[in-house]
């Protein structure tokens, strides 16, 4: 059995091989195979990181409609350009932050899965897993070794334990930190207000923010992007990646080769 130097080494390693995986803000194609490769070897149980691709890849139509939003509405600083350059710079700088945010979840979301799946059993593996994604991550060990899938209300406890670490640990104190930077009162309303609709979703269906920085409206909209998930199917859910036009050809074609080629080419030039 490991040491817990051994065991700390090991989840810094990890640690290294998420970052590069995850890659920088921008890098959407690379984050959303990387997330789908989460899915993918789980056995398709992990749901969250395969809504988490999702959302990564809606985000960055949201994010190119608000620059653009931006700089039409910076015309009210029109009389100063200096601060009209401050303002736009500002919001290039909210944007990021909530980018950064989902590089983040994507480096954690990595470490968390693959850490348990290799030494999820280990006596001080709750020292660096908390213990409730811990215990929830487990059991999609014990379904991947069993070669079973789990039934909805299994993947839905799941999700929601993953979810609801995540908003603690990762997304909350970094949006609240971003809204409050954020000096630019009719963007940052508006930033905080998105009609989220990501490509599964049913004809009509969208999640309605009103103020993104509470955290009790992302939980709940987030537990209604599994539900409409579930509801459509998991292969629908799969399927609908390629509406975003971000993900590569090679992808659809094989998304196991294709993760396993980027994963190599990565960190072999690491």
């Amino acid at each position: 059995m490991e040491t817990w130097e051994q065991l700390q080494h090991q989840y810094k390693q990890l640690h290294n091989e998420a970052v590069r995986l995850a890659g920088t803000t921008k890098q959407l194609s690379q984050r959303a195979a990387t997330y789908y490769h989460l899915y993918e070897n789980s056995g398709r149980n992990h749901i969250f990181p395969l809504i988490a691709a999702h959302g990564a890849l809606w985000a960055r139509g949201y994010f190119a409609f608000g620059m653009k939003l931006g700089e039409l509405l910076s015309w009210q600083y029109g009389f100063s350009p200096k601060r009209r350059r401050q303002q736009l710079d500002a919001l290039e700088d909210f944007a990021e932050s909530f980018r950064e945010v989902n590089r983040r979840v994507c480096v954690e979301t990595y470490i968390t899965y693959h850490f348990v799946q290799r030494h999820g059993e280990h006596p001080l593996a709750d020292q660096l897993v908390r213990p409730e994604l811990l215990t929830s991550l487990r059991k999609l060990c014990t379904a991947k070794q069993r070669g079973t899938e789990l039934d909805d209300l299994t993947k839905r406890s799941i999700f929601e334990t993953h979810f609801l670490d995540e908003q603690a640990t990762v997304v909350g104190p970094r949006i609240e930190k971003a809204v409050q930077q954020f000096l630019w009162p009719m963007m940052r309303s508006l930033a905080l207000m998105p009609a989220v609709r990501f490509a599964y979703f049913p004809r009509g269906k969208w999640l309605q923010f009103w103020k993104f920085d509470r955290r009790e409206e992302r939980i709940a909209r987030g537990l209604s992007a599994f539900d409409m998930a579930a509801g459509v199917g998991w292969k629908q859910v799969e399927r609908t990646l390629d509406r975003y036009q971000v993900l590569p050809a090679t992808f659809f074609a094989n998304s196991l080769d294709h993760f396993a080629n980027l994963r190599n080419e990565i960190l072999a030039a690491a």
